[in-house]
């Protein structure tokens, strides 16, 4: 967050929490359907799109390669729902130019937009925050090399990086490791109906991570209009136009994690409104995760409620698909009342930090009894105590933070601002779901 932090004391939860929480858009599908919109051959609409600091370096990054993005106009929402409707964009396309891009510390905004520009006219530069710099990129940029892309990076992998725009990209097949991150195949597959002949991508290498991030692409770029197949490890998007689209952003489920965990610690009930009955975000596998750690979870015309029952059984679980909700899981673990086991996220080294490490390193800051494996946690009970719980920029491990203040005095999350990567006002949001 440009080097500045907002160290934030985590409130403890004294009582059960009974609350609604409305949540705002996904992070996820609103940056897809700005990449789509801004390729389109028509004007689109987004309604109901995330408004934080992911999704507004998006819009930033396509607004400077030509792309006009504004607002339509609507405002207002219920309390406590900061940043849910606060309107649409209307996306119209434009002739693309090179220019610089800030990625700030968003994968998607550093993987998805290189593509894009790289069918502009002209060069564009890609940096970020400190932290992004180190995050890989090397698949990526052999992939778009492959396409027929040329792109300096003096053989780094990483930012900063310059993608050479001439207006048009030849496509093809392309041959990628993806065992690091599904966004390099997403990145290639998004701007792929553009290509000269499409896209045809390959992963070479161990399985790809969160694996209905990639289904996920795939249904918004069939809504547009664009022919795809897939295959074992192989995904193909015919050449073609992307047609305007007018669509609504669902609620972003993997950022009810913290607000739903809420339920378990301190034995009550939040619901989550406008929870889709089928999506492909990958915070729906929140509903069998959290029924194994003991809550009652339903679905309805109310949305997603989460019972607690005051106990926390413990996880044993691959969460290789669905590797971002491992901080808010963990959390839950550690004031679990038995040993979890947390695998197949080996990958999350190379997210917005080293999520094994950091995980490890600041339960156990808190009285955990927590050890890293090569790919994953286990969790033994033990009792916590305050402390400061560093986020290191990362705004799901600030939000985990947030879960273990509610059972455990005294603790302080040194970077609640991060959160702002993905939800406008989390400390807002946490005051509405305890009361105060």
């Amino acid at each position: 967050m440009g080097g500045v932090t907002e160290s934030w004391a985590a409130p403890r939860a004294y009582a059960p929490v009974n609350r609604t929480v409305e949540l705002p858009g996904s992070k996820s599908l609103t940056n897809r359907w700005l990449v789509l919109a801004a390729l389109a051959d028509s004007p689109s609409r987004i309604a109901a799109p995330l408004r934080a600091r992911d999704t507004l370096l998006m819009a930033d990054a396509l607004r400077a390669l030509g792309t006009r993005i504004r607002d339509d106009g609507q405002s207002g929402g219920p309390p406590g729902s900061e940043g849910v409707a606060a309107g649409g964009w209307v996306v119209t396309p434009g002739e693309l130019r090179g220019a610089p891009v800030q990625a700030g510390l968003a994968g998607t905004v550093m993987r998805f937009v290189p593509p894009v520009s790289a069918l502009a006219q002209g060069d564009s530069t890609f940096d970020g925050d400190e932290y992004a710099r180190t995050r890989p990129m090397g698949a990526l940029l052999d992939g778009l090399r492959q396409a027929g892309v040329t792109v300096k990076d003096d053989d780094r992998g990483t930012m900063p990086f310059t993608v050479v725009g001439r207006g048009a990209v030849p496509g093809g097949l392309v041959e990628i490791d993806a065992s690091a991150s599904s966004q390099f195949v997403s990145a290639l597959l998004l701007a792929g109906a553009r290509f000269d002949k499409g896209i045809e991508v390959r992963h070479q290498g161990k399985a790809v991570p969160s694996l209905p991030h990639i289904e996920m692409t795939l249904e918004v770029i069939r809504t547009a209009g664009v022919e795809v197949e897939t295959g074992h490890e192989r995904w193909v998007v015919h050449p073609g136009p992307i047609r305007g689209v007018e669509v609504t952003v669902e609620p972003d489920l993997s950022n009810a994690g913290p607000f739903l965990a809420a339920a378990l610690v301190t034995g009550g009930s939040v619901t989550v409104p406008r929870w889709p009955s089928r999506t492909t975000q990958a915070g729906d596998a929140l509903r069998d995760l959290l029924t194994r750690m003991g809550a009652t979870v339903v679905l309805d015309e109310r949305g997603l409620t989460v019972t607690g029952s005051g106990r926390i059984a413990p996880l044993v679980a691959d969460l290789h698909d669905v590797g971002e909700l491992t901080p808010v899981l963990a959390a839950l673990a550690a004031l679990a009342d038995g040993e979890s086991q947390i695998s197949g996220i080996a990958h999350l080294r190379g997210h917005e930090t080293d999520r094994i490490k950091a995980l490890a390193t600041e339960l156990n800051g808190l009285g955990g009894d927590v050890i890293e494996t090569d790919d994953g946690l286990q969790i033994r009970p033990s009792t916590l105590h305050g402390g400061t719980f560093h986020a290191y920029a990362d705004h799901r491990m600030a939000t985990a933070g947030a879960v273990l203040g509610l059972a455990t005095d005294g603790v302080d999350v040194d970077d609640i601002g991060c959160t702002t990567k993905t939800l406008p006002d989390f400390p807002g949001l946490w005051t509405h779901l305890l009361g105060a």
